[in-house]
């Protein structure tokens, strides 16, 4: 049996420092963006650090108080609506040394208290949680640990930052759209909320609400119509299959989320109707198929790629000054109106 061979020596920052003649605090200065190296410096480490393969040690950063990762919590690796904040929070963090780290919090608590530790266990320098439905004790319970970002929930917590789209607001876009169509008949289909604790927090909650409120503005609240699934393509699939098996079916369904659409659509076309003659459909989050040409969905734009970025410039601020006042954005979406929306038939 032939010996098997040691693996490699790793590449140090003695070895940067001894390829570039300078010295290893000028190499740290520079891996760490710090004061105090000149260009000429930089371009000397930078390049001996090209030429020898350097990757920094997450173990030994870790010892010195940072790792430079972020862990980025998503609740649903499927819906394109979230790839939108990760490239937001990716833009952000480009010119930085900061790595992301992705983990699935499978839209359940436990699921996600294990990828939150997991996180906090590598000494992660933050974690950026995606629409998380964990307990607001729970949330703040990883705030304590490590800097903390929410994105999407309506949270006023003095221990984590947070970032949100105003829903009430962008569902009444919807509805004010639908009603000057022409539309009485709006339904909605919303992601069940199971925690009574959770609904004065939660964007599907809120999104619901705000579609009810917009309804009895416009004298419309006889006709309220919800249907409570999921936020997944299924779960819009099986909310038409309810909305259209109506006595009087509405004349609009407005979805909580695109990828709800998706399955709104699927149905809508298997009933062999038409869209928009026989039913005007919206979405919500404006994601990148909503454009698409064959689909055209009328959708409300909360911006996913500003929320990934006002939540990465947050985090890192957490960061620099874990004892700063908590911050909480709220942006007001808009409506991008397309051909899947029109006038009721008659």
């Amino acid at each position: 049996m032939r010996p098997r061979s040691a693996p490699p020596r790793r590449v140090t920052i003695v070895d940067v420092a001894q390829h570039a003649e300078v010295s290893t605090t000028a190499v740290s200065k520079v891996l760490r963006n710090a004061y105090g190296t000149s260009p000429a410096m930089r371009a000397k480490v930078r390049k001996a650090v090209a030429e020898l393969g350097y990757r920094p040690s997450a173990a030994a950063r870790g010892m010195r108080g940072q790792t430079y990762t972020i862990g980025v919590m998503l609740p649903d690796i499927r819906n394109p609506f979230f790839a939108e904040i990760l490239d937001g929070v990716t833009e952000w963090l480009s010119d930085t040394e900061y790595q992301i780290l992705l983990g699935p919090g499978c839209n359940g608590e436990a699921a996600e208290a294990r990828v939150t530790e997991t996180m906090i266990d590598h000494s992660m320098d933050g974690v950026i949680l995606i629409a998380p439905v964990s307990s607001r004790s729970r949330l703040q319970h990883v705030a304590s640990t490590v800097p903390t970002v929410v994105v999407g929930r309506h949270s006023h917590s003095t221990t984590y930052d947070s970032v949100a789209d105003d829903d009430i607001a962008g569902a009444a876009l919807v509805v004010d759209h639908l009603a000057d169509l022409g539309h009485r008949r709006i339904a909605h289909i919303e992601h069940l909320e199971t925690d009574p604790a959770r609904i004065a927090e939660m964007p599907n909650a809120i999104r619901a609400e705000g579609y009810r409120q917009a309804m009895r503005a416009h004298g419309l609240a006889d006709d309220i119509d919800i249907v409570s699934t999921t936020y997944t393509q299924q779960g819009g699939y099986l909310g038409a299959q309810q909305l259209l098996a109506r006595p009087r079916r509405p004349t609009a369904i407005f979805a909580g989320a695109d990828i709800v659409a998706m399955g709104v659509l699927e149905a809508i076309a298997q009933a062999g109707l038409t869209v928009p003659d026989d039913i005007s459909v919206a979405g919500y989050d404006n994601t990148t198929f909503a454009n698409f040409e064959p689909i055209s969905l009328t959708s409300v734009d909360q911006a996913g790629r500003e929320i990934g970025r006002s939540a990465a410039r947050l985090l890192l601020e957490r960061i620099a000054e874990l004892d700063k006042p908590a911050a909480h954005i709220r942006l007001s979406p808009t409506l991008v109106t397309r051909r899947s929306t029109a006038a009721p038939p008659r």
